[in-house]
């Protein structure tokens, strides 16, 4: 699969065992580059190692961040500006970002922002970050305001994704990702929806997680090239988020994982818009039972109107006195509303 851009054109590999082989796709895409592997302290030392020994050919350091959402931070990006400083590396040289999507957003961030931006690919090792953040080129850290506030569009060189990662996992992280592939469906593939419906479970998926990840792959790469800078229908894919942004920021980052927050985004904005005639009655429903299925939430508690919508006021999503929210017309079918911004009060 490739994402094609006006400006960049880059492959994303998803096989089985890719891991394999990554020093011969690294040599596809790099020469004469040092590489700096940024990891955190759960994924490196499963697969740090190992990729390290494929790019013998390369000058390689690496980079371990400790593990959640607290290291996607400016002060996790200032040490490793200083980190690439003390390594020399210039321009010329290149980051591989290897883990979850905080270690993705995080080390694509820096990469593109360090020295005015030097290039770099992704190996996304959760689900999450495979159907989701890995691809696209949004880069961010988050600040003490809003989650993901501070970032860049940068796109990397490629992307490997290799589905046999997803068995070092913690199942919570599987549910999370498949909150996405969820949100996927919904939004634009009703065929990935009814796969999901066939599938008996979280096991019965990671068999077929191929086929899943190719299929929530192909919704957001048609999104990402028809809107690369998030201006119009890429805004799509952030069904559920609005509501599930504010729920993880107010809850304090990492006390509940972002799928899950974003499970339960999903229901609590498609239940006020039925209630509004703004999506189909029964909507809310099937996405409970979708939830449901795969052990994702459908409430959060305590629930805290206000502070979620303060936290929504200073959420990037929000443009002068408006917000745009994302509602089904159906399953597979979604758009764009746009309402004034004290009216999500309503879907709170």
């Amino acid at each position: 699969m490739e994402i094609v851009l006006p400006e960049k054109t880059y492959e994303i590999i998803v096989k089985r065992h890719a891991l394999d082989s990554v020093g011969e796709w690294i040599a596809s895409l790099w020469q004469n580059k040092k590489i700096a592997i940024i990891s955190d302290e759960h994924v490196f030392p499963i697969y740090g190692e190992k990729i390290k020994q494929q790019l013998a050919d390369y000058e390689v350091c690496h980079y371990t961040v400790p593990a959640g959402e607290s290291s996607k931070s400016l002060k996790m990006a200032n040490n490793l500006y200083d980190f690439l400083a003390d390594q020399q590396f210039t321009r010329s040289d290149a980051v591989l970002a290897l883990g979850g999507g905080v270690v993705g957003d995080l080390a694509s961030f820096v990469a593109s922002t360090y020295m005015r931006g030097i290039v770099f690919v992704q190996i996304p090792t959760s689900l999450l970050a495979q159907v989701d953040s890995s691809i696209g080129g949004k880069t961010a850290v988050n600040s003490s305001k809003a989650k993901n506030m501070i970032g860049t569009f940068a796109q990397p060189d490629g992307v490997l994704i290799d589905p046999e990662t997803l068995n070092t996992l913690p199942e919570l992280r599987v549910r999370e990702g498949i909150a996405e592939i969820i949100k996927c469906g919904a939004i634009s593939d009703a065929s990935l929806w009814q796969d999901l419906e066939k599938l008996t479970g979280i096991q019965d998926l990671l068999d077929h997680s191929e086929v899943i990840i190719l299929k929530a792959l192909q919704v957001k790469k048609t999104v990402v090239e028809e809107d690369e800078f998030d201006n119009g229908s890429r805004l799509l894919l952030n069904f559920g988020h609005t509501i599930g942004h504010a729920i993880e920021n107010t809850a304090g980052y990492g006390k509940i994982s972002h799928g899950e927050a974003v499970a339960i985004g999903m229901v609590k904005i498609s239940q006020t818009a039925e209630e509004k005639n703004l999506s189909p009655a029964g909507i809310t429903n099937k996405i409970m039972a979708m939830n449901q299925k795969y052990q994702l939430p459908i409430e959060y508690q305590p629930w805290d109107t206000e502070k979620f919508y303060s936290a929504i006021t200073h959420d990037k999503k929000a443009r002068g006195n408006s917000l745009n929210i994302v509602l089904l017309e159906d399953i597979g079918k979604a758009y764009i509303q746009k309402i004034k911004l004290t009216e999500i009060k309503d879907f709170l």
